[in-house]
């Protein structure tokens, strides 16, 4: 399901990481907006339990993906994408193979559309079009 959306354009409609094999982990993802006070600041990344991926999938549906970029990973295993979808406040990141196909991709609601990385070795720095950074370490068993 999560990679022939993909292959479509698509991604799941609802928070979640959502993995090519069906499998995903729920998280929450804090976004604070353009003028609020707290904009240019890290995002927090809070990862959670599984995600029943076929269940949101069914309630969720689905979003249009608006990529702004795509970026080799420094150690040539595959590449870092990201960008928005449906309505502005939408984002998403995500890890795809050397081939280009998904690995995995995280769906934010509240987080605006990232338009950059940035890498210092194994972790990323994913800046969203309000300056806010989210940060992940590429190791780290559920994002490898």
């Amino acid at each position: 399901m999560v990679g022939q959306l993909w292959a479509a354009g698509e991604m799941p409609g609802y928070d979640g990481l959502y993995r090519s094999d069906d499998t995903g982990l729920e998280f929450d993802v804090p976004g604070p907006g353009a003028y609020h006070p707290d904009a240019g600041q890290p995002i927090p990344f809070r990862l959670g339990g599984p995600l029943d991926v076929a269940l949101e999938i069914a309630e969720g549906g689905s979003t249009e993906m608006d990529p702004y970029f795509e970026r080799p990973l420094p150690d040539g295993s595959g590449w870092m994408a990201g960008g928005g979808g449906g309505m502005g406040n939408i984002g998403y990141v995500a890890r795809l193979q050397a081939d280009h196909s998904l690995r995995w991709v995280a769906v934010m609601f509240s987080s605006n559309p990232f338009t950059t990385v940035r890498y210092e070795g194994p972790t990323a720095h994913l800046t969203n079009d309000w300056r806010n950074v989210l940060t992940l370490n590429l190791t780290d068993p559920a994002l490898t």
